[in-house]
């Protein structure tokens, strides 16, 4: 039996080892609100009025460090952005903050900028393609692919 195809991705805890320094990065750089705060241990985040997208707490982490490279977790969290416009909008913050990017993609079916939040939590921030520009193989079947993105043009959509 499959999953209803309206399931969603509702909302991702992230374990912090600064509060602060976490909503500084999920807040300021990325953009989402602040909806409820629970002391200094935990804060919930959202677009659009949304109860939490993201929630932050030091529960079991504070003063912690980042899971080590080769060891399992979360590879990455994803926000995806309504459209081209929004995502360069963000690519300008995330400049403006002085974040490095570890990559930046073209998949054909969304364009996707690649980092990592305070704690080293690995982080996708993307707009989908409308469907009907999906890649597609001889049969009809999805071929998506990767590409370097051409990030001067998508910060030029801000301009």
């Amino acid at each position: 039996m499959e999953a209803h195809a309206q399931t969603r991705i509702g909302h991702v805890h992230l374990k912090v080892a600064d509060l602060e320094r976490a909503l500084g990065f999920w807040r300021d750089v990325i953009g989402l609100s602040v909806t409820q705060r629970m002391g200094d241990q935990a804060v919930f985040l959202s677009a659009g009025g949304y109860h939490h997208h993201i929630a932050l707490n030091t529960w079991e982490s504070l003063g912690g460090s980042p899971p080590a490279r080769g060891t399992t977790g979360l590879f990455h969290v994803a926000l995806l952005f309504p459209s081209r416009l929004e995502l360069a909008r963000v690519l300008q913050r995330l400049l403006a903050a002085g974040v490095t990017l570890d990559g930046a993609s073209d998949h054909g079916v969304s364009e996707a900028l690649y980092l990592r939040d305070p704690d080293g939590n690995g982080v996708e921030l993307y707009r989908d393609r409308d469907a009907a520009e999906w890649p597609r193989d001889a049969a009809g079947g999805l071929a998506m692919i990767t590409r370097r993105l051409d990030v001067a043009a998508l910060l030029a959509e801000a301009a």
